[in-house]
C-alpha cells in the first residue's frame, strides 16, 4: 500500500532511502535544514575553488555501482570516475611511502622499506579479500536486529577474527613501523584505533589496495548530485532549508514533523540526521537511549578543517597526501583514551585539483587539511589559529616548500560547526565507531522500539561509518520498512 512517507535530513543514506522507497512507489519528501542537500558530503565554492567540506576518498566502487544499478543506472550515467594513481603518499619523518595503483607497485614498495615483505602483504590482501567478499555480500547486508545474522558458514570460520585486532594481526606479519602505520590507517574510516578493531575489518585494506583509490570529476559533491536527480526522477520531493523541531507522535505512532513551524502529517517518518538529534526530536518517554548510553559509546573522531584556496601548484604532493611523521600511537590516545587536543597530531592534506583541473583556477591549487580530534573538545579561534600554524610548519617542512605565503582564502570547519550545521553528537565528524562492542546489532536500530513508523539511517545506526555503508544503511531501512508495512 503506498505511504506517505517523511524523510529527515538529505545525506547519503536518506537520499539512499528515498531512492529506494520512491522506486516502491511511496510518496516520499526529503527535509533538509541546510542550503543544499548532501548532510556532512557537502560542497565550498569560492572564487573558482571547489571543496568538498566532508568525504573526500572514493573508496569500494563496487558498492556506488550497485546502487545506481539497483535503478537501473550506472554511475556513468551520472559522472566520470577516475583512478588515482598513485592512489596517494604518506609522510613520515624521514621517508615517504608511495601507495601505487595496483598491487605489483605497491608490493615493490614495501619489499623498498621491508625486503620480504611483500610476498606477506599479498597473502594479508588475499585473506582480506575474502573477508571483503563475506562483509559485503553478506553481513552489511543485514539490518542488525539479531545476533544470528552473524552467523553463515562463511562468519563461523572466521569467528576468531572477531576476537583479534587489526593490530595484532598486522604486527604479527610485519615489523617495519612504517609498514605498520600504512595497513593500520584505512580501518581509521571506521573510527576507531586499529588496536579496538576486529581483524575481520582487514577487508578495508583490499578496498585500499586491492580496489584502489578513485575520484569522481567535480567532486565528490558530484554522487550528491546525481542521487538527488536520480531521487527526482524517482519523484521524490526535496526541501531545502527546512528545519525539522519536532517528531510527532500519537497513541505511539509516528504522525509526521514539525518544520519550520509547519505541521507536516505523514504515514511514516525516516530520520537520517544525528541519532542522539533524531531522539531529542521526540518526546523523552518516546527516546530508546538515554544520555548516559550515547556518552558510554566510542564515537569517531571530530576534525578541524582547513579549506585553502593557493595561487600557484603545490610541489612534492599528490592529491591524497597522509602526514605520519609524528606518534601515531600517543594521537590514538588523545583522541580516545584521554581525549584532548592532541600534543603532535597526524594530519591529512587533500589537493583534488592535481587530478581534476576543474576544481580550481587555471595555475592555482585547492586544498583542503584535515586534522582529526576528540569530538567534544573546547573549539575555539585561539586553538584552531594555533593547530594551523603547528601543520603548516610541517607541512612546509617535509614538502620542502613556502605556502603560507600563497594563500588567497582560508576557511575553517571545526567541533562547534559539526554542532551547528549537523546537530552532530559532541562535534564527531563520522558517527560511531565500529569496535567489536558496536557492531551489527548491537549498535542503535533502524526501527524505533518505542513509536510505531519511526525509522533511522546513517551512520551511527547499521552498518556503520563512511560513505559505502551509508548507500547501504539507506537501502537497508527501506528494506525493513517496506517488510514492516
Amino acid at each position: 500500500m503506498k505511504k506517505n512517507i517523511v524523510i529527515i535530513g538529505s545525506g547519503f543514506s536518506s537520499l539512499s532511502a528515498a531512492c529506494y522507497l520512491a522506486k516502491a512507489g511511496h510518496n516520499v519528501s526529503i527535509y533538509e535544514k541546510n542550503e543544499a542537500i548532501g548532510g556532512r558530503a557537502a560542497q565550498f565554492v569560492k572564487n573558482g575553488f571547489t571543496f568538498d567540506m566532508g568525504p573526500s576518498w572514493y573508496w569500494m566502487p563496487d558498492i556506488f555501482e550497485k546502487f545506481f544499478n539497483d535503478f537501473g543506472k550506472k554511475t556513468s550515467d551520472y559522472y566520470k570516475l577516475d583512478k588515482l594513481s598513485p592512489a596517494y603518499k604518506i609522510f613520515f619523518s624521514d621517508d615517504i611511502i608511495t601507495i601505487g595503483d595496483s598491487m605489483d607497485k605497491i608490493c615493490e614498495e614495501f619489499e623498498r622499506i621491508e625486503p620480504g615483505s611483500s610476498q606477506k602483504l599479498r597473502r594479508f590482501i588475499a585473506l582480506a579479500q575474502e573477508n571483503y567478499d563475506i562483509a559485503i555480500n553478506k553481513i552489511v547486508l543485514r539490518p542488525g536486529i539479531s545476533p544470528l545474522e552473524l552467523v553463515t558458514k562463511e562468519t563461523i570460520l572466521k569467528v576468531n577474527q572477531f576476537f583479534k585486532t587489526i593490530s595484532s594481526e598486522v604486527r604479527k606479519r610485519f615489523k617495519n613501523p612504517k609498514l605498520i602505520a600504512t595497513l593500520e590507517f584505512p580501518v581509521l574510516f571506521l573510527g576507531a584505533k586499529p588496536s579496538d578493531t576486529p581483524s575481520f575489518y582487514s577487508f578495508m585494506n583490499f578496498a585500499d589496495f586491492g580496489l584502489g583509490t578513485w575520484h569522481p570529476q567535480g567532486g565528490m559533491y558530484e554522487i550528491i548530485k546525481a542521487m538527488g536527480n536520480l531521487a527526482e526522477e524517482l519523484g521524490v520531493r526535496i526541501h531545502t532549508n527546512s528545519t525539522v523541531e519536532k517528531i510527532l507522535v500519537q497513541e505511539k505512532q509516528s504522525k509526521g514533523i514539525l518544520c519550520n513551524g509547519e505541521t507536516i502529517y505523514s504515514d511514516v517518518v525516516v530520520s537520517g540526521a544525528d541519532y542522539h538529534h533524531s531522539e531529542s526530536l521526540l518526546d523523552e518517554e518516546f527516546r530508546q537511549y538515554s544520555p548516559a548510553y550515547w556518552s558510554r559509546k566510542t564515537f569517531a573522531p571530530s576534525s578541524l578543517l582547513f579549506y585553502i584556496g593557493f595561487n600557484k601548484k603545490l610541489d612534492n604532493v599528490e592529491h591524497h597526501n597522509l602526514f605520519f611523521d609524528t606518534d601515531f600511537e600517543q594521537h590514538a590516545e588523545e583522541i580516545y583514551d584521554t581525549p584532548k587536543w592532541p600534543t603532535s597530531p597526524l594530519f591529512y592534506a587533500n589537493f583534488p585539483s592535481i587530478s581534476d583541473e576543474s576544481m580550481a583556477p587555471k595555475d592555482c591549487e585547492t586544498g583542503f587539511f584535515l586534522v582529526p580530534i576528540a569530538p567534544g573538545l573546547e573549539d575555539t579561534k585561539e586553538l584552531r589559529e594555533q593547530y594551523f600554524d603547528l601543520i603548516m610548519d610541517r607541512f612546509e617542512k617535509r614538502t620542502h616548500q613556502k605556502i603560507r605565503k600563497h594563500i588567497l582564502f582560508r576557511k575553517t570547519f571545526c567541533v562547534n560547526d559539526f554542532v551547528e550545521r549537523y546537530n552532530s553528537y559532541k562535534g564527531n565528524a563520522y558517527g560511531m565507531a565500529n569496535t567489536l562492542s558496536q557492531t551489527a546489532f548491537l549498535r542503535p536500530k533502524l526501527k524505533s522500539g518505542k513509536v510505531e513508523n519511526l525509522f533511522f539511517t546513517g551512520q551511527l545506526t547499521v552498518p556503520g561509518p563512511g560513505v559505502p555503508p551509508s548507500l547501504i544503511s539507506g537501502k537497508l531501512v527501506s528494506e525493513l520498512l517496506i517488510k514492516n508495512n
